[in-house]
């Protein structure tokens, strides 16, 4: 039973929104539908952190989410700024239900455990957004991965935050979302959204600030699910 983590999938099944048109997005779909066949078993979970489908709507959607259900293992999703099709919890657990989809849960206000890791997370925000708008936002965004934390902390184990904005990019931070993460003490963070080789280059990775961050934006990780792998020990954060 193992953890994966992917960004960005950018699926468009049920709407007109090729990715292919992009460089380094050819054959995309299929390129990630062997990887992931030849990596994650049906025992296994694959945190996919946000902009999953070019959907406006569950309905449109739908064939996306067939698709991941399709593959192998359990997947937890957390929102991407292009998942318009996102809205409450209840809506999109009944709607899932109601589809017959039984292998997509949703990572929002809430945590799960797998194996020896308990996985927190939001979508976070933009670092260089200062409206009041996004003040606003940003401010719910941090309170939201703060609560998730602590439903993580309660299920033990080694709590790792997944994001679907960098807190930090380029050595700019976004100051709610880094105090957060502080904050709860968190020492592993996972975030995807920047694509492409400039902003590939310049994303945070590895230490900064006593935590690890990784960048697994799909076509940074060349269409593959990530291993999230347990620190020795399974120790807590916080």
């Amino acid at each position: 039973m193992s953890l994966y983590v992917l960004g960005d999938t950018h699926l468009s099944f049920g709407v007109d929104k090729p990715m292919d048109i992009f460089y380094g997005w050819t054959n995309y779909v299929g390129q990630l539908e062997k990887n992931w066949r030849n990596i994650v078993s049906d025992e296994d979970t694959v945190l996919l952190a946000g902009d999953i489908s070019w959907g406006m709507s569950l309905e449109e959607a739908l064939p996306d989410f067939r698709f991941i259900d399709g593959l192998p293992g359990k997947k937890l999703i957390l929102k991407g700024n292009h998942d318009y099709w996102w809205c409450t919890k209840t809506k999109m657990d009944n709607f899932l239900a109601a589809s017959g989809i039984s292998t997509v849960s949703f990572l929002y206000n809430n945590a799960y455990r797998i194996g020896e890791i308990s996985v927190c997370g939001t979508r976070g925000w933009f670092y260089d957004a200062h409206g009041e708008h996004d003040e606003k936002v940003v401010a719910r965004e941090a309170g939201r991965l703060k609560m998730s934390y602590e439903a993580a902390k309660k299920l033990g184990g080694e709590v790792i935050a997944f994001l679907h904005y960098p807190p930090v990019y380029a050595g700019r931070e976004c100051p709610e979302m880094m105090d957060a993460l502080l904050e709860c003490g968190i020492k592993r963070c996972y975030y995807g959204h920047l694509h492409g080789k400039r902003n590939h280059e310049s994303a945070t990775t590895g230490p900064y600030r006593g935590i690890d961050f990784s960048l697994i934006s799909s076509d940074y990780t060349k269409f593959k699910p990530i291993p999230v792998r347990a620190a020795p020990g399974g120790n807590s954060a916080g």
